[in-house]
């Protein structure tokens, strides 16, 4: 231990977090006695994601470090302990719980803290930062009694607050000094746009407002006095006003500063003393400070090759590009945004109906691109940026590279025009070559590709990029991806909609003596039996459908752990007559069934045993219940608030809407399940932007969000349409549900679809708005007539003697399975564990 190199590393956050990796990777770190102090409780998170906190409130969504990585590692961590002086003649690190450790190397990575304008006033309670975990949770405890939250300053971390109040359902404010949100990344036209989709979404923007003064409200905590003369109310304030770095430690040990702040740094990120490094926002490199991640993550990997010796990366600048979403919208910016280099061309496209700006700046002699602007539609980020890192010659005319396609060409760049150089992942500082190295090594997807190299682990805005040279040099590599569904069948999920659309294909047997091999699998089959019923709409226990189901269908209930199953009436909206709960609660008891009110806004139960189920389901069906379809691949729930019908906020009648769409798309089977919801207004209590097709109300009509999702990997919905009509709004989702069973994969979320589909959201808008491919009447036509056959599947069922035998457990008696045991918990069943059988049979013999 005493040979080892006593390493002291100064702050755990993602970009001191990166460098432990690094040092790890290097394989030098046993070399080391690494020693960690973080200031806040908890090991380092990401706070580029800091937002989806929010979604579940839990710090695992954003954790950064991989189980037992310390101690496997050999690495000491003290959380909540701040250092407090760093006794360079001592060679001592002191922290504030009075922990001193003796250093040989220093890596100090504090970052930086949130600055707040001495504004008179910003010092009262209810005003925060927007930070940490910490400031997350005060500012979520605030919101509970607050009605509306603003926000001063316009930036990237500003916008991402707003995200944040609008999703605590508080009226959410931004407020900049400058002319325009994002000053520094955008233009003017392109804040100008930013500014109209963010007030579409339910923010209000307040630019050139330089707030003077913050006391007491008129109704409110807090009243914003403006230089102009105007104010503002609000309850809730979250500076984010930009940032300092935290060189507090540095300067009292008198290393060398900056005349503004920051650690002064040389290219291998080595301070005024040759024993200390700094790394991140902390660091001043060629007076600058960097702000993003990819700069910070450049340094720690120049220290950690200057440390250990086992590189020779340096850092010597970064670029500052950036492609990310913010509230929703795409928004990326690429080097010389604003065109301030001299004799500098733009071009521009703007497409107002769209809401979509682009910009290029490109050189005098239209040889090279400078920078770029992109909000609204951010897909060609990827080419646009290998051009100007790479300074590869643009096409004779630039302008092609932002225009929309007429002919169905790209002027785009190729993959295999990159040099190996070119960096793909400017996050974690991949290269193309590093990808290449990763496939010839065996990495045959991106799943690899991302535990490899790290590649599209950060932002993400890399990932369509990677995927591209990826699959590259697969097809070098003669690596034939296959798309088959099965053995049984060469043909996709997609393929075998059209078949059957086209041939009229009414049963598997006919579609597999037409176009597959053999007797079938659990794949096909039911997959097959998935897309006959998206065609053709029939009872999902018909002989041309019988078999090929799994468990839920075959028994149209889902099988829980003990073999029983639960049952899951539907109830539009939510909403639900007295009389129709005392139903289900009779039902229940009579039944003893295990009674839960789910997150879809209506009631399960539980415990039903095979042959209960057709009894159970007369008994709803004829008090005017239907089936739930919680078994099926298919819509589930329309999730809904009260809307303007009850609540004051309400600008819409979200009640009835939702009601309205649940009765439209109920029954409707699709490649996986469907969620919607529906919301009065922009407060969201519905949680529509977390569904397939989430609607939220405007004062103007209903705007529409498509491919979210919640679940393992959740998905913020995408904007698809502005205050929409009723008329207009069902039409589009009729062609969007469509569209999405025609082309989806089986079991292939809306949200992974969308993912997957060249063009992403806006090749979707141009089929589903602009019908682009000509197939809007046919996808209109084809939804009617599956709203026209609807039936209730257990109706049917109750009324068919021939379906009703299949519920009796033994088909030789009446008896039912004595293997089915409850216990009693919180006064209802639930089944009992296996200890519970042994006791009970145990007595039983007694």
């Amino acid at each position: 231990m005493s040979d080892k190199v006593k390493l002291v590393v100064i702050g755990n956050g993602p970009v001191g977090h990166n460098f432990l990796e690094a040092l790890v990777s290097s394989g030098q770190s046993e070399e080391y006695q690494v020693t960690v102090f973080g200031e806040e409780p908890i090991p380092a998170y990401d706070r580029v994601h800091l937002t989806s906190w929010f979604k579940n409130q839990d710090v695992a969504d954003i954790n950064m470090v991989k189980d037992n990585f310390y101690p496997s590692n050999g690495f000491v961590l003290h959380t909540g302990d701040k250092v407090t002086n760093i006794d360079r003649f001592k060679r001592l690190v002191i922290s504030e719980s009075g922990l001193e450790v003796s250093y040989d190397k220093i890596i100090l990575a504090t970052g930086s803290f949130p600055f707040v304008p001495p504004v008179p006033g910003h010092q009262r309670d209810n005003i925060f930062v927007y930070r940490t975990i910490d400031d997350l949770e005060k500012i979520t405890a605030a919101a509970k009694s607050a009605k509306v939250g603003a926000v001063i300053g316009g930036g990237l971390l500003g916008l991402e607050a707003a995200k944040a109040l609008m999703d605590l359902e508080l009226e959410t404010h931004v407020v900049e000094f400058a002319p325009r949100l994002m000053a520094v990344q955008v233009d003017d036209g392109g804040g100008a746009m930013l500014r109209k989709k963010i007030q579409d979404l339910g923010v209000s923007v307040h630019t050139q407002k330089n707030t003077q003064n913050i006391s007491d409200g008129d109704e409110t905590v807090h009243k914003m006095s403006f230089a102009d003369g105007q104010e503002l109310n609000t309850d809730i304030i979250v500076f984010s006003a930009g940032i300092r770095p935290r060189d507090e430690l540095a300067r009292n040990a008198g290393l060398g500063m900056g005349a503004r702040g920051g650690v002064v740094i040389n290219n291998n990120c080595l301070t005024s003393d040759a024993d200390i490094y700094a790394i991140g926002e902390v660091a001043l490199w060629d007076n600058k400070i960097f702000g993003l991640i990819a700069p910070g993550n450049a340094m720690a990997q120049a220290a950690v090759d200057h440390l250990t010796g086992t590189g020779t990366s340096e850092f010597a600048g970064a670029d500052m590009s950036t492609k990310l979403k913010l509230m929703g919208v795409d928004v990326a910016s690429i080097g010389d945004a604003h065109g301030s280099t001299p004799n500098a061309r733009s071009y521009t496209y703007v497409n107002d109906r769209e809401e979509i700006y682009k910009k290029i700046v490109v050189s005098e002699d239209d040889k090279y691109l400078l920078g770029a602007v992109l909000i609204g539609d951010a897909a060609e980020y990827g080419s646009l940026l290998q051009f100007m890192l790479n300074k590869m010659e643009l096409p004779s005319e630039p302008e092609g590279l932002i225009l929309p396609s007429v002919d169905g060409s790209s002027s785009g760049i190729g993959v295999e025009a990159l040099p190996d150089s070119a960096v793909l992942c400017s996050c974690m500082n991949v290269s193309k070559a590093d990808v290449v190295e990763a496939v010839q090594a065996g990495a045959c997807d991106m799943a690899a590709i991302k535990s490899c190299t790290k590649a599209a682990t950060g932002c993400g805005g890399c990932t369509a990029l990677v995927t591209q040279v990826l699959n590259s040099e697969l097809e070098k590599q003669g690596v034939e991806v296959n798309t088959d569904l099965c053995e049984h069948f060469a043909y996709t999920r997609q393929d075998l909609y059209n078949i059957v659309r086209v041939e009229k294909i009414k049963t598997f047997d006919e579609l597999l003596a037409n176009h597959g091999t053999g007797l079938g699998c659990d794949i096909c089959k039911p997959t097959a039996a998935s897309v006959l019923a998206s065609c053709w709409n029939d009872h999902v226990l018909d002989d041309n459908l019988h078999g090929l189901q799994d468990t839920n269908d075959y028994y149209m209930g889902n099988m829980q752990k003990d073999g029983t199953y639960s049952v899951v009436p539907r109830v539009a909206g939510g909403e639900i007559t007295p009389e129709k709960l005392i139903v289900l609660g009779e039902v229940a008891q009579k039944y003893n069934l295990y009674t839960k009110i789910t997150g879809g806004q209506r009631v399960d139960l539980f415990g039903a045993r095979s042959e209960q189920l057709p009894m159970i389901w007369r008994e709803l069906v004829d008090a005017g219940f239907e089936t739930g379809h919680a078994y099926g691949k298919s819509l589930r729930t329309v999730k809904s608030c009260v809307g303007s019908t009850w609540c004051r906020y309400g600008v819409q009648d979200s009640m009835g809407m939702s009601i309205l769409l649940e009765n439209r798309y109920k029954g409707l089977r699709s490649p996986h399940k469907l969620k919607m919801a529906v919301s009065g207004c922009t407060r969201e209590c519905a949680e529509a932007q977390s569904k397939d097709v989430g609607v939220i109300a405007t004062e103007n009509g209903w705007n529409m969000y498509v491919c979210g999702n919640g679940g393992m990997k959740p998905r913020h919905a995408d904007l698809f349409a502005s205050d929409l009509s009723d008329v207009e709004l069902i039409q589009y989702i009729d062609r969007f549900f469509m569209f999405y069973i025609r082309t989806a994969d089986r079991l292939q979320r809306t949200s992974v679809w969308m993912d997957n589909m060249e063009g992403g959201l806006e090749y979707l808008k141009s089929v589903v708005i602009d019908d682009k491919l000509g197939l809007a009447q046919e996808l209109e036509q084809e939804m009617t007539n599956i709203v026209g056959t609807y039936q209730c599947e257990w109706k049917t069922t109750i009324d068919d003697p021939e379906k009703m035998k299949r519920f009796d457990h033994f088909i030789n008696s009446k008896l039912h399975d004595d293997n089915v045991i409850f216990t009693t918990e919180r006064q209802q069943i639930r089944p009992a564990l296996a200890s519970e059988k042994s006791v009970e049979a145990s007595a039983e013999q007694l």
